[in-house]
């Protein structure tokens, strides 16, 4: 069982700067490697502040260099908005840099508000995605590449920095779509998946559809990686389950503004927070999430990984404006105490409740 931490690297207000937001990402990269999370993940968006981290890449290269075990994982790069050969480059800059640590996440993305700014069709996001996933897969595998699709044409063309992994790094797909999933699973790639801010029924439904998915294809669901994005939070402190509660729901109502086109700004950057139709209370997302004392998140992490039986979680830790300090000792808090639990747990053949002291 591995565990990760998804870096979202939002800017909830002015009051924070985007240095301040990138730094703060990057030390809670070297605050997990130390904690002993298995990997690190860094999400790609655009020209709002839902999220400042433009190229999960670059972010992976500049860590690779500052830790020396984690691995590093692009969650996930937006295909359509990439030339595919530029893309093809940069992936084997990227995990020739890391030292063979990337893990290659990979989405057609669904934010409107971005693909306009790079002059692109998000109803064409589908097809692209389709095209760039072959290319991908036939650049990394052969020395001479040549695709001739409906939206890329390549001529024989050689990348010159080949991935140290070989023949591919990890690949995750990342979808809500099964027709994606099946994909995947018939290439023998991973699956990224979520259930947003939703509780143990949403998990279990999550479950049945990739197996329904895997079944369609003649998959075994066993044989293929599975990470499961989740937010959660260890305290004892209501303020601070509160605050990180606050923060998943800003995160999720931006979120939600952008995948309908809802979006407003006043100065064509800051998007506007505004009550979703699909908000939660606090006690609806306490019910639902690993949220509150060490031993029930402990005993709630363990019954979402026996629902939907993933080989990693990866728990959100950079949310709005939550307090960095307070994040770096929750990393630690997971290292000394919830991964150790987890994983002896998780060893044995029926995950059992946990009877650490609180």
């Amino acid at each position: 069982m591995e565990f990760g931490v998804f870096i979202l690297a939002q800017q909830r207000g002015y009051h924070q700067t985007s240095a301040q937001v990138i730094k703060n990402s990057i030390e809670q990269t070297v605050a997990a490697e130390a904690a002993g999370f298995d990997a690190a993940w860094y999400a790609e968006h655009h020209f709002n502040n839902y999220s400042l981290s433009p190229s999960p890449l670059m972010m992976v290269a500049h860590c690779g260099g500052l830790t020396k075990r984690i691995r590093l994982g692009t969650a996930v790069c937006i295909l359509p908005l990439y030339h595919p050969l530029r893309l093809l480059a940069e992936i084997g800059l990227a995990d020739t840099m890391t030292d063979g640590r990337l893990e290659l996440g990979i989405g057609s993305g669904y934010q409107d508000f971005e693909f306009r700014r790079f002059d692109s069709n998000l109803e064409e996001a589908g097809a692209r995605f389709a095209e760039m996933y072959d290319i991908l897969k036939l650049g990394m595998r052969e020395k001479l590449l040549t695709y001739d699709g409906k939206f890329y044409q390549i001529p024989p063309t050689v990348i010159s920095v080949r991935t140290i992994q070989q023949p591919t790094p990890p690949m995750w797909v990342t979808s809500m779509n099964p027709k994606t999933w099946a994909r995947g699973l018939v290439n023998g790639d991973n699956l990224l998946v979520t259930v947003l801010q939703n509780g143990l029924p949403a998990i279990r439904n999550l479950r049945s559809g990739l197996e329904a998915a895997a079944e369609t294809v003649g998959r075994n669901l066993a044989d293929t990686r599975i990470s499961f994005l989740r937010c959660a939070y260890a305290s004892d402190d209501q303020r601070e389950i509160d605050s990180y509660l606050d923060n998943a729901r800003f995160q999720r109502r931006l979120s939600e503004t952008l995948k309908s086109r809802r979006e407003h700004t006043d100065d064509s950057y800051l998007i506007k927070e505004e009550p979703s139709p699909n908000d939660q209370s606090f006690e609806e997302l306490k019910a639902n999430l690993p949220v509150g004392s060490v031993n029930r998140v402990i005993d709630r992490m363990l019954e979402e990984i026996e629902a939907l039986k993933p080989t990693q979680v990866m728990i959100q830790t950079q949310l709005g404006d939550f307090d960095q300090t307070t994040m770096l000792k929750q990393i630690e808090l997971w290292g000394s105490r919830i991964l150790p639990a987890l994983r002896k747990a998780v060893g044995s053949a029926t995950p059992a409740k946990v009877t650490e002291p609180a």
